[in-house]
């Protein structure tokens, strides 16, 4: 009998139901919005009379609630059951939330003893990304205060300790499988192991590379936009507007809504634009009109702390209908006429020095899986846009006529780009040599989850561990 790969997959991933990464879902870190609005609901009937809590267990001086285990099964299951995943209460789930939150507070303790700490920018800097996605789903900062009945500094300072927690608990983790290798016999018992007649069958997969064009902004068009990003900032300077209120109304950023404020972040991660022009402001201070990648800019710097800073802008974005798209079509043609009539010529030199996507630049064109990170990607994968490409190619190396389409960044608006067959695999039964990454890959996870729960398990005896309900024997073959 044959499996599909998806099949495949499941069978022979991980072998409990939850897994040690992403069982523990408490407060709002990693909750959507869906989630959180549930958590308000659940926090408005806490406040009717309720029975007194238990205590189930504790590790050294933790307690564990039995509060905390059954709102975090509850999250958990409406949570899935929002994908369309038809998960329901049972003991054994209970049970396996118990046993990870004792895992948390081990990998807690671990962390003491080994003096692992987060650095508090790293856990200001997450907040502020979660906080900011939150403030997207509701809509407004105020949406979210009203939802919570706080404000948005209330709610992180409620919730730091949260995000400290699990930030230090994923460290703890991730140190551990870094140290986790495997080796190519390893991967071969793993394969040897499988019986044939389970064998997945591998969907046709192809590997990608391509070259992006921004096309640039028709001169009347881009002066328009400075002109208004000019007369923005002298609303600011000299007239007495704030840039918040400014950006609430003209912003095309995603940040308008919130008064253009983007919350403290690493000067890394802002294009270099406009952190250059940002980091030379001090505190309150307003830039000139800054153009980068997104539009025109005009920026107040709030705060900085280190290489991190905390800003408000107002973006004037280019009108995409008055963008110069002959030219970017004009530049892809020559650049694939280029490709086509010097075989010589590396597709991948071109893409990282004239490529303006930087999510391929770097390494040469290349388009990777987004779900998996991997180079060859199955065709039922592929985004609609690429899909037709990859379907009039008819062999490896050939390159695309320049086609548009809509960048991951959203922010980036239209592009153009040419594609190039990398490589292109058949629909087959899996195999050692050529499906050789994909089972190393899946090898080495059952291997980290051995080695690891074995870890876990032999951490346990340098704790005091105690549980004060009855555990039933709850391993999963």
């Amino acid at each position: 009998m044959k499996l599909k790969l998806s099949t495949f997959y499941k069978k022979i991933k991980y072998r409990k139901i939850l897994t040690h990464e992403r069982l523990l879902m408490k407060k709002i870190y990693f909750l959507p919005l869906l989630i959180v609005l549930g958590l308000i609901s659940s926090n408005l009937k806490a406040q009717s009379p309720q029975p007194a809590d238990q205590i189930i267990a504790l590790v050294n001086n933790h307690v564990i609630l039995k509060s905390d285990i059954d709102a975090d099964v509850a999250n958990y299951i409406r949570q899935s059951q929002s994908y369309g995943q038809p998960v329901s209460f049972s003991t054994e789930l209970w049970y396996q939330f118990l046993e990870a939150s004792i895992e948390n507070y081990i990998l807690i303790e671990k962390a003491r003893v080994d003096s692992i700490v987060v650095p508090e920018e790293r856990i200001t800097r997450q907040m502020d990304q979660r906080v900011s996605q939150l403030i997207q789903q509701a809509g407004s900062e105020r949406a979210l205060e009203q939802a919570f009945g706080k404000s948005i500094i209330q709610l992180k300072d409620e919730f730091r300790d949260d995000f400290r927690e699990q930030m230090l608990t994923e460290m703890v983790r991730q140190n551990k499988f870094q140290t986790i290798k495997i080796t190519r016999p390893e991967v071969r018992e793993f394969f040897n192991s499988i019986p044939v007649d389970s064998l997945p069958t591998i969907p046709e997969q192809v590997a990608l590379s391509q070259i992006v064009i921004l096309p640039p902004a028709k001169e009347d068009a881009r002066e328009s936009a400075r002109e208004l990003a000019e007369s923005l900032r002298d609303s600011a300077l000299n007239h007495g507007k704030s840039i918040e209120e400014l950006a609430r109304r003209h912003s095309d950023g995603p940040s308008g809504p919130r008064g253009g404020l983007l919350p403290m972040m690493a000067l890394g991660d802002l294009v270099s634009e406009y952190s250059a022009a940002a980091s030379a402001l001090q505190p309150g201070q307003i830039s000139n009109v800054v153009e980068t990648e997104f539009g025109f800019h005009v920026i107040q710097l709030i705060r900085r702390v280190g290489d991190q800073i905390e800003t408000r802008h107002i973006l004037i974005s280019v009108d995409a209908s008055e963008l110069d798209d002959d030219f970017a079509i004009e530049r892809l043609e020559g650049i694939k006429d280029s490709l086509e009539s010097n075989p010589e010529l590396s597709f991948s030199a071109f893409a990282q020095r004239v490529s303006e996507d930087p999510a391929t630049k770097i390494s040469g064109g290349k388009i990777q899986d987004p779900q998996t990170g991997e180079r060859l990607i199955p065709l039922n994968r592929l985004d609609p846009a690429l899909y037709r490409i990859v379907l009039v190619m008819d062999e490896v190396g050939a390159i695309s006529d320049p086609r548009p389409f809509n960048p991951n960044n959203a922010n980036a608006g239209k592009a153009f780009r040419i594609v190039r067959l990398d490589r292109q695999i058949p629909e087959h039964v899996a195999n050692f040599d050529q499906d050789y990454e994909r089972l190393k890959s899946i090898a080495l996870q059952q291997k980290q989850f051995k080695v690891y729960s074995e870890w876990i398990e032999k951490l346990k005896d340098d704790f005091y561990i105690e549980y004060r309900i009855p555990v039933p024997n709850m391993e999963v073959n």
